[in-house]
Formats: structure tokens, C-alpha cells, sequence
């Protein structure tokens, strides 16, 4: 896989590729980064042996933005197979894929992803006539700090500080795109509500990013300027605030959870793009899976 310079204009092969071949590489790509989004949706575990690994499938409902700032939403249904692996070291869950570096008592250093969906730029308005924006995918080191932890009364408060760098791609190139820097205040209840066995997450962060990382969703070239889209450059900076809460339960084997989030664009450096249509932008969701497989041998759940 060759990793090649940034360049603003990358995707504009995509558009001149024979359209079956397009589609293919548009649901497989959809596909993948949906998948590590809904890894990715923040969601709390709690204190309990569970297996050491389940296996099974699932199905998500996701209601998002083609993009932060932009004022068209989709819905999407997709299914996927579901795996969840609870090892000393490497971790699969539904909060996160993670690869474990370092752990304390107090804090713990971890490698995750993160990713992002395509976007048809002749589906939405404000990007009418630019190249077509390729699936990201993000990857870098995380340091997870707990504050405060009560296992009896089932709660914990962390604080995460994810760095990670930023690549689009079109699964024939890998691009560096930039970097993102996201601390966040996560707070988790778990064994709550009526026959107790609801796990409620909410987390508040600010969202950073460098200035080719913001060019990649905002920069607007002369060459696709026109009267109502003039040409713009943003910076690199604070690229807003975002909210988010997440609500689950088990039944058994079958596993469903709400989750939403909401990002304020307001005084990001990029506010005054052509191509931010609203400065709020929500995403929401809902998914569910069932385990068919698990393993005999039983671990503690972190939290």
C-alpha cells in the first residue's frame, strides 16, 4: 500500500473510475468505517465476570451528518459481525478496539481507531461539483486517566486524551492527512435503573485538529469556487465541542444500546467555511447484537 503526500485534489481519480467499480469501493469502504464508527460510539461496561470472548452479529441504525458542519443528514442500516474479546492486552468492545501500551492503577496508555464514512459530494449541495471525500481512518495512542472510581455504587469518572493521525483512503492508497487531538470528560453509571442492569455513559470534549486535517472537509480550491462558494483555506486550531451519552442493557445474549452526539461548531477556526452549513451538527443511533459464541473461561470486567 503506497502512502503518499497529502494532496487536496486525491480524490478527483475516484471520479473518473467506470461507475461499478465506484459503487463497489463506495459500500465496501461504507461498510468498514461504519463498522469501526459504531466500535468507536462511546459505551460503558461494568463490573461483572463475563467471557473472555463472544462472537455473534448485530445491526446498527445510524441517523449522521455527511460531515461536522454540514446541514444534510442520511440514514443508514447496516449489519455486521460482532466480536468481543476482553484480554490483558488487546480488546475489543463496544466502546473501543484497543491495543493495551502501559497500565496503573490510576491510568492506562492505549492504541485505538477511529474512522469516518464516505461522502458522495453530488448528493450534497454545499459540495456540488468538488471531488468526492474517501472514508478516514484514524489511529494513534490514547491516555486514559481515572479520577474517580466506586465499583460498589457503580460509577467512574476518566478523563481520555486521544492523539491521532488522520488517513483517508480509497483502499488503494493510504494518505496522511493531518491530525486530531480530542480530551474528553467521560462519566459512567453502571447496574442502574429498573431490575437494575442499565449502563449510561455520557462524555464532554473539545475537538482539535491540524490545519491539513481541516482542509480535507473544509478547504475550498479556486477551481470549485464559484458565486455562492468562494475559495477558502482554513487554519488549524479548535475545531469545537462535542456531547455525547450512550444508553445499554444485556439480555441475556442479546445486547441493544442507544447513543447520540452532538457537536457546536461555534468559534471553531473553520466557522466561517462555505462549506459549514449549520453550526450544530447530531448524530444518533441504534444498535443491537446477539452472541452465538463465547468462551467457557470467565474474566473480571474492568469497570
Amino acid at each position: 500500500m503506497d502512502i503518499v503526500k497529502a494532496d487536496h485534489n486525491v480524490n478527483e481519480g475516484l471520479l473518473n473510475t467506470p461507475g461499478n467499480l465506484k459503487r463497489t469501493k463506495q459500500l465496501f469502504s461504507f461498510f468498514i468505517f461504519s463498522v469501526i464508527l459504531v466500535f468507536s460510539i462511546p459505551g460503558p461496561t461494568y463490573c461483572k465476570q463475563l467471557p473472555l470472548w463472544e462472537a455473534g452479529f448485530g445491526g446498527a441504525f445510524l441517523y449522521m451528518p455527511d460531515y461536522r458542519g454540514s446541514d444534510e443528514s442520511r440514514a443508514y442500516a447496516l449489519p455486521f459481525p460482532y466480536v468481543t474479546y476482553r484480554g490483558e492486552i488487546f480488546k475489543i468492545d463496544r466502546e473501543s478496539i484497543t491495543g493495551l501500551l502501559f497500565k496503573t492503577n490510576r491510568m492506562k496508555l492505549v492504541f485505538s481507531p477511529y474512522g469516518s464514512v464516505p461522502v458522495d459530494s453530488s448528493k450534497n449541495k454545499a459540495r456540488q461539483g468538488m471531488p468526492n471525500l474517501d472514508p478516514t481512518f484514524e489511529i494513534g495512542p490514547s491516555l486514559e486517566i481515572i479520577m474517580f472510581e466506586d465499583k460498589e455504587r457503580g460509577y467512574n469518572v476518566t478523563f481520555n486524551l486521544p492523539v491521532r493521525a488522520v488517513f483517508p483512503t480509497d483502499f488503494l492508497h493510504l494518505i496522511h492527512q493531518g491530525w486530531t487531538f480530542s480530551p474528553r470528560l467521560n462519566i459512567d453509571w453502571f447496574e442502574r435503573g429498573p431490575r437494575r442492569g442499565w449502563n449510561f455513559g455520557m462524555a464532554i470534549g473539545s475537538v482539535f485538529g491540524d490545519q491539513t486535517f481541516h482542509d480535507y472537509y473544509y478547504r475550498v480550491d479556486k477551481v470549485y469556487a464559484t458565486a455562492d462558494r468562494p475559495a477558502y483555506s482554513p487554519q488549524g486550531g479548535y475545531s469545537g465541542l462535542q456531547l455525547s451519552a450512550s444508553l445499554g442493557k444485556y439480555f441475556n445474549k442479546l445486547w441493544m444500546g442507544l447513543f447520540a452526539r452532538a457537536d457546536f461548531l461555534n468559534d471553531s477556526v473553520f466557522s466561517d467555511s462555505p462549506l459549514v452549513k449549520t453550526k450544530t451538527s447530531i448524530l444518533a443511533g441504534f444498535a443491537i447484537s446477539y452472541f452465538f459464541w463465547e468462551s467457557k473461561t470467565l474474566v473480571e470486567s474492568e469497570k
